[in-house]
């Protein structure tokens, strides 16, 4: 802090130097406000004038005053957010595909996880039960799996399935681990 206020203290002395001084080609007339203030503004664009003021904000004491109190924060976040105009506004946000993908991937890891944590909780798990065991539920469930589309749906499915190189690798590789465990077998009778 010793140094920026080092830095500080010429600027402000040649400010108020020339302030009160008098200009020699105008008659003593004294220089104004905004001389004053575009002369202040052109020392801080200096290189001096920006390490000066990059100095005091590395202080631990300007730090602290600058930054935000937590409830103005999250109370300003939960107007913007609560307000018709918030919601209009992320209402027409979420129907342009790429920003819902956009935010639905930078959200991914925590829903995960918040499911993960939900699936150890047990009065969760018992929540899931019940709903499941719904007679409602499961009598729709039955309906929507007897269906001619889910049937069609489920075929096209399998049928990708069966038709990836990644699957077919996968199958190759468990038909051969299956026939020398029972090559292996048999050589052991």
């Amino acid at each position: 802090m010793y140094r920026a206020f080092r830095l500080l203290i010429p600027v402000l002395f040649l400010v108020s130097v020339a302030g009160c001084g008098t200009a020699p080609d105008t008659g003593a007339e004294e220089m104004d406000y905004d001389a004053t203030k575009k002369m202040v503004v052109d020392i801080l664009k200096t290189d001096d004038g920006k390490k000066a003021i990059q100095e005091l904000m590395k202080e631990d004491g300007i730090k602290e005053s600058l930054i935000m109190d937590q409830t103005v924060v999250s109370d300003t976040i939960e107007k913007t957010l609560v307000s018709k105009e918030g919601t209009a506004f992320w209402q027409e946000s979420f129907k342009d595909p790429k920003f819902a993908q956009a935010m639905a991937k930078s959200m991914q890891a925590e829903n995960e996880q918040l499911l993960k944590d939900l699936m150890k909780d047990p009065e969760y798990r018992a929540m899931m039960i019940e709903v499941m065991k719904d007679p409602e539920l499961e009598k729709e469930l039955m309906t929507t799996l007897k269906s001619k589309e889910y049937r069609e749906h489920l075929q096209t499915v399998i049928t990708e399935t069966f038709d990836s190189p990644l699957f077919k690798a996968k199958m190759q590789d468990m038909i051969i681990q299956a026939s020398e465990e029972i090559a292996a077998k048999q050589q052991k009778k």
